[in-house]
């Protein structure tokens, strides 16, 4: 599938798509639950993925009475800091992509649901920061993805018209949220493959980060 814009500029998630780090929050899931004598079947560990953490939770109260789920995030999150704080690695691609964007000048961001203080962090450790002079996360917006209000302060806050943003994603939220947005999305998947309803979008859906690199490079230095 070809890209139908010539980008005034590339958004990317973060989790997922550039540090390999749903598979880490999946397993301190398995542990805290582990550690309360609580099992947590695979559909909704499969659902919580890519998910603002007011959501996930939300999910959890869903299975669980609201204390119960309350100490499970708690848990959760003290060993997912443990995770962050050891360094998480990082989405083979990202690193060349991110390294020819910046080459070219293409103004780029970070739209995250982390909330800020993690996900600088996480930004730092992995050395990805040195390529984002925005850093848009959950905690300046409202409503999380699948809304598109992080995509569209991104933009706003990069002066550039949504419609006229590529958005790099692997989750299902986040790519309603960059349709929603108006801008034009192109899913590199992690743990969890798009369903029917999700390529039903009609959006890119490539299968890994050299494949976005790939499909860009004709819209960002055409050929003569």
């Amino acid at each position: 599938m070809k890209i139908n814009i010539t980008p005034a500029a590339i958004l990317f998630d973060m989790d997922g798509l550039m540090i390999d780090s749903e598979s880490a929050v999946l397993q301190c899931w398995v542990e805290a639950a582990a550690q309360h004598g609580m099992t947590l079947d695979d559909e909704l560990l499969h659902a919580m993925v890519g998910l603002h953490e007011k959501l996930a939770f939300k999910l959890l109260c869903e299975r669980m009475p609201e204390s119960e789920a309350l100490v499970l995030a708690h848990s959760t999150d003290r060993l997912y800091q443990t995770r962050v704080a050891a360094g998480l690695p990082l989405k083979a691609g990202i690193m060349p992509l991110l390294t020819w964007l910046t080459s070219l000048g293409i103004p780029k961001a970070v739209a995250t649901s982390t909330r800020r203080d993690r996900a600088e962090i996480k930004l730092k450790q992995s050395g990805l920061i040195m390529h984002f002079p925005l850093v848009v996360t959950g905690s300046d917006i409202e409503h999380p993805k699948p809304a598109p209000d992080i995509y569209l302060l991104a933009a706003k806050r990069l002066g550039v018209e949504p419609t006229h943003c590529i958005v790099l994603e692997d989750s299902e939220p986040g790519v309603r949220a960059a349709l929603a947005a108006g801008m034009t999305p192109i899913q590199v998947p992690d743990l969890k493959q798009p369903s029917e309803a999700v390529r039903e979008l009609g959006h890119c859906i490539v299968g890994s980060l050299a494949e976005a690199h790939t499909l860009l490079k004709p819209i960002l230095q055409p050929q003569p």
